[in-house]
């Protein structure tokens, strides 16, 4: 992610800001990656903080780029639900502003956008199981996983490394791009090659894995990317996003290693994945390290194989080109 500027003082302002410390206020704008000195806002600013510009269609009734897409939102007669719902809506934007970077859902975009709906296991009307997922287009996120403590609970639970709210919407957009990609057949037919056929039955397969999860090994970058080619896939992609913007984010702070990308690097324009990869993985070798001199988790618990970052440069190839075709 980028740090930007306020256009009238040239303070930086971080992703989320809505006002400079001159006292501007400022949006957000998604099409042109800036932000802009304006009075408009997006209609949930005042719900749940949202700093984007408002949608020109008349259509989108005052809200966002990213608002609009939710189709539901949480049952707000459950007040714990509106702060929940507002962490999980900041990282969706952080997400939708990376993908940007790549095309995807921008104006020049002319394919289909995904919708979300964001439910809470907490309702007016007592408990409710909420599972998240995609389904032909429809990608459903848990906002009660937005309270932190409930999420590393559940993250020990499941025995698993990195469980974050943003980690959540990169790995379910994952499976709505490969929606897209694949109505390519010579994107199926190399996916099929290279990771497997989406095709086998998908309840089977995580059957299997919840009953007796396999280790990763060389070949998947977490248990759960072994469970189906389609799992694989979106794990796959949702790492790669992690670790592009680990390297963009770096260089927009101006945080460097001896050898590393010149000033002004931009990790998303980069076509080389393991020369992205690369820098990613010692950024988060170095900050790990100073992490363990506070006790602090480790940046990126993870090891890239040489299967891994191969499927890695196989999802970043179709991922930055396919959005502008």
């Amino acid at each position: 992610m980028q740090i930007f500027k306020c256009p009238t003082c040239q303070t930086p302002l971080y992703f989320d800001n809505d006002r400079c410390a001159c006292g501007q206020q400022v949006s957000f704008d998604p099409e042109a990656q800036v932000m802009v000195v304006t009075s408009d806002r997006c209609a949930n600013h005042a719900a749940i903080g949202c700093n984007w510009l408002p949608e020109t269609d008349p259509e989108a009734e005052g809200l966002c780029r990213s608002c609009v897409m939710t189709e539901v939102v949480p049952d707000l007669r459950e007040t714990d639900n509106q702060p929940l719902w507002a962490r999980t809506e900041e990282a969706k934007r952080w997400m939708l502003a990376n993908l940007a970077r790549w095309g995807w859902f921008t104006d020049a975009d002319p394919g289909d956008r995904p919708v979300f709906r964001m439910l809470s296991e907490e309702t007016a009307h007592g408990d409710a199981e909420v599972t998240m997922g995609h389904a032909f287009g429809v990608i459903t996120i848990n906002v009660t996983e937005a309270n932190e403590a409930l999420r590393a609970e559940r993250q020990d639970q499941l025995g698993e490394l990195y469980r974050t709210m943003l980690g959540h919407m990169r790995h379910e957009c994952a499976h709505f791009l490969f929606e897209r990609l694949s109505k390519d057949k010579g994107f199926l037919h190399a996916f099929r090659q290279l990771i497997g056929d989406e095709r086998a039955d998908y309840a089977k397969a995580l059957e299997r894995h919840y009953s007796a999860p396999r280790d990763p090994g060389e070949t998947h970058v977490t248990p759960y990317a072994t469970a189906h080619p389609h799992e694989d896939w979106a794990e796959t992609v949702a790492h790669l996003l992690h670790l592009v913007d680990l390297a963009d984010s770096a260089a927009a702070v101006g945080l460097a290693l001896p050898g590393g990308p010149v000033p002004g690097y931009d990790a998303y324009a980069d076509p080389d994945t393991n020369a992205v990869l690369n820098h990613a993985i010692q950024l988060s070798m170095a900050v790990t390290h100073v992490n363990r001199a506070l006790e602090l988790p480790d940046l990126y618990p993870f090891v890239l194989t040489p299967p891994v970052r191969k499927k890695m440069s196989f999802t970043h190839r179709h991922l930055r080109v396919a959005a502008a075709e």
